[in-house]
């Protein structure tokens, strides 16, 4: 039986070295690839002149666009082919135009919702963000069918619920005791006001208490030199590789998200999977759901202390608990999706 074609439209930037294509974003480049297996599978993004970005997207149809123009007639480009299918990656300017496109040729397409828009566009723009996003929310998600991974970002019982996951048997096996001596904090993502590193690097400043925080992924040039010169923060370039990936989290012995929106984070299993305990603050305590090992504190320097050594006092006890999680898996996930998909 031969494979649909599907259409992938995000609003990702993505760099052409020679006839390579390279993202940040560990979301696309995995979602493209491995749906690539149960369909034919072309990209639609927008090209970026960066060329620091290392994941590599082993995809054969990539169409990286430098402006809105030639976006959408790349996408146009696609229709010609009957019964494609249309895979639209979050809301933003470039996919709300796309979906017009895709409505007006009545064309079949799904929209899946990785993150709650509004507050993303409230954190970026302040008061008018989150009227603008849902201006093109309501119009997008009128006539589409929806996936999303966590219920409160569509209405429950009319999205298809899938589980985000980059996980399989390398994060569960051989897992090592974490060193003790002091609370040894990791964040792994983007330097970003949304995603509240700075928020959580200013709350540390004024916390009583000797503890290192490696951050993963960021670029120190978008940092305040105080930062840059403290030794208490370990600044490294984002990681590729799983194993790099794995020690990261051996190496710590507490995981911090400090993000003020996030829907299914998947660094919060991948933590949980090594064992190490998780701290959010109270914006995003909706990500729980029934996995231990997650904890709750306030946006502030005494509620952060009290958590950090609540944590530390009762280490082996919590990670005893953590061993009854059942995490999602990257295979779980993909047959998720392939199996939405394939309902067209």
């Amino acid at each position: 039986m031969s494979k649909k074609y599907l259409v992938i439209i995000n609003n990702e930037k993505i760099t052409k070295d020679e006839n390579n294509f390279y993202c940040e974003n560990i979301d696309i480049k995995s979602i493209s690839e491995n749906l690539n297996e149960n369909f034919n599978v072309t990209l639609i993004a927008r090209e970026s002149k960066k060329i620091n970005r290392i994941r590599k997207i082993n995809l054969l149809n990539i169409k990286a666009l430098p402006n809105i123009f030639l976006f959408l007639l790349s996408l146009f480009g696609t229709f010609k082919k009957d019964k494609t299918i249309y895979l639209i990656i979050s809301i933003t300017p470039y996919t709300f135009f796309s979906y017009i496109l895709l409505l007006i040729f009545r064309k079949k397409k799904y929209v899946y919702l990785r993150s709650n828009g509004h507050e993303e566009y409230k954190a970026i723009f302040g008061f008018v963000g989150p009227i603008i996003y849902d201006f093109m929310f309501k119009v997008v998600t009128f006539n589409s069918s929806i996936i999303s991974c966590q219920e409160r970002l569509f209405k429950k019982g009319k999205s298809h619920l899938v589980f985000p996951s980059e996980l399989n048997y390398a994060w569960i096996k051989n897992t090592v005791s974490p060193k003790l001596d002091k609370p040894r904090l990791l964040y792994i993502g983007r330097l970003k006001i949304e995603k509240g590193i700075f928020s959580l690097m200013n709350i540390l400043n004024q916390v009583n208490l000797d503890f290192t925080l490696s951050i993963i992924g960021g670029e120190e040039k978008n940092l305040n030199t105080k930062y840059k010169e403290s030794k208490k923060y370990k600044f490294y370039p984002i990681q590729n590789e799983t194993n790099l990936l794995i020690n990261f989290y051996d190496n710590s012995n507490i995981f911090i998200l400090p993000s003020f929106t996030e829907a299914h984070p998947k660094v919060v299993d991948e933590s949980l999977a090594r064992l190490r305990p998780v701290i959010i603050f109270d914006d995003i305590k909706h990500i729980i759901h029934n996995r231990k090992g997650v904890f709750v504190s306030q946006r502030n320097e005494q509620s952060l202390f009290e958590m950090v050594d609540f944590i530390m006092k009762n280490y082996i006890t919590i990670q005893e608990n953590m061993r009854q999680n059942k995490l999602p898996t990257k295979k779980d996930f993909i047959a998720e999706m392939s199996n939405i998909l394939n309902q067209s």
